[in-house]
């Protein structure tokens, strides 16, 4: 036999450690198509709607030019940011909801059934999952509003050019980076790493619960809150609760400029920001443990 060594693998093929993980996460974006058309469609709402915004947008920027009062400009800019946390809403409820569905719809349908003879650990599973909600779902929702905020502003821009206005002012008081900067930070401070705990919650709970994920996930909490109100007559869990869903004291309302450092500085040696993710990174090790002794419902 001629066969030449130098063509003989000297080691079977392996599978990547990050290829598994990849497929995953498309396999996420193939089940629910709703993680960007739920942003999509509403995004296309709000354009829709901003008819009625830009038909007194000249008005408006009569206003600015004509008081030259500091307050005028929010008059202008409000409508833009109103759009954007529109969006931001949605990306929270889709993400809301995915976490609560996920875990839970593959165990309804049977489709855990198949997804288990894959060569995927249930870790790789639960942590592609995460993925979508921290990652993906963050970027779709800046891509979203980038686009939709694009529309809105070259609507603003022709509308007030064919009425004569002074477009680089309006363009000026719309301040395009710092929104941007502003929206990132947003993105990477609440819907990332402070609600991570939160989306952690409530994927453990749709890895363990077989009917009513929501009613699960809501009912813990709101039986804390009770006893501690009856038993100690203060509120701490509640107002740790409003704390953690509302963005709390520890994210201000008011988007750092791109050259302050001492809001995310802060932000960063927050407690309460450690705290959660180290509850966020429990709840997805539980939340992987559960699925791979939970069967189909």
């Amino acid at each position: 036999m001629n066969t030449e060594a130098g063509n003989i693998p000297v080691a079977p093929a392996m599978l990547s450690v990050t290829r598994p993980f990849y497929w995953s996460v498309r396999r996420e974006l193939w089940e629910y198509r709703s993680i960007y058309l739920a942003p999509l469609a509403l995004a296309g709402v709000v354009v829709a709607g901003f008819v009625f915004v830009l038909a007194r947008l000249p008005q408006m920027m009569r206003n600015v030019t004509a008081l030259h009062l500091p307050h005028q400009r929010d008059t202008v800019t409000q409508p833009f940011e109103v759009a954007a946390a529109i969006v931001m809403m949605a990306a929270f409820i889709v993400s809301v909801y995915y976490a609560l569905e996920t875990l839970y719809g593959e165990r309804r349908d049977r489709s855990i059934l198949f997804w288990k003879s894959l060569p995927v650990s249930d870790l790789t599973t639960v942590l592609a999952k995460a993925c979508v909600l921290l990652v993906v779902l963050p970027a779709v929702a800046f891509a979203v509003t980038l686009v939709m905020e694009g529309v809105l502003v070259g609507l603003g821009c022709i509308v007030l050019a064919a009425s004569g206005s002074s477009v680089g002012q309006f363009w000026s008081l719309m301040t395009p980076y710092d929104s941007m900067m502003g929206l990132i930070y947003h993105l990477a401070t609440m819907h990332i790493l402070w609600y991570a705990p939160l989306y952690a919650w409530l994927m453990l709970i749709s890895a363990w619960s077989r009917r009513a994920p929501l009613l699960w996930a809501a009912l813990p909490p709101f039986a804390i809150v009770v006893f501690e109100r009856i038993a100690f007559h203060t509120t701490h869990f509640q107002n740790f609760l409003m704390n953690r869903v509302a963005g709390g004291s520890d994210i201000s309302g008011d988007m750092p400029a791109p050259d302050s450092w001492m809001m995310p500085l802060h932000f960063i040696l927050t407690p309460g920001l450690w705290y959660g993710l180290f509850f966020a990174a429990a709840f997805l090790w539980a939340a992987a443990r559960l699925r791979r002794y939970r069967g189909p419902i």
